[in-house]
């Protein structure tokens, strides 16, 4: 957040970094993604004129880690679980206004096709924000 809009000089190393650890869990405490998904939110806000070149590559790892997190075995409580689709949703609807309601659009047909409650629900809070 101290970079501001500045950040863009580095947003293609930054999303490389991003979607590494988007990609890989870090045990029952998920640490690491929590911390990766308060960073992209935070780069989402500042680097927002960037963000729909981007679009798709970010939409598609955050809709992998919603299906990854909601299909995963270990044991990781509850309550990271919830944060961890929390901090999920929260990216794709900061998304969805930086790029003009475009990820509602994509994710339409996912919705109507997608039959888990959780990520549903997710999906549901994206075509209703505001």
């Amino acid at each position: 957040s101290r970079l501001g809009i500045l950040i863009v000089r580095h947003l293609k190393r930054l999303e490389r970094v991003i979607l590494g650890y988007l990609e890989v869990s870090d045990g029952p405490e998920e640490k690491a993604r929590l911390g990766i998904l308060e960073t992209l939110q935070c780069t989402i806000q500042h680097a927002w004129p960037r963000m729909p070149c981007r679009l798709p590559v970010l939409l598609k790892a955050l809709l992998r880690l919603l299906w990854d997190v909601h299909t995963d075995q270990s044991p990781t409580p509850e309550p990271v679980r919830a944060a961890l689709l929390h901090g999920a949703t929260q990216c794709l609807i900061l998304l969805d206004h930086c790029c003009q309601g475009q990820v509602k659009v994509l994710l339409e047909g996912v919705h109507s096709s997608c039959e888990e409650n959780r990520v549903r629900e997710c999906l549901r809070k994206v075509q209703e924000s505001t």
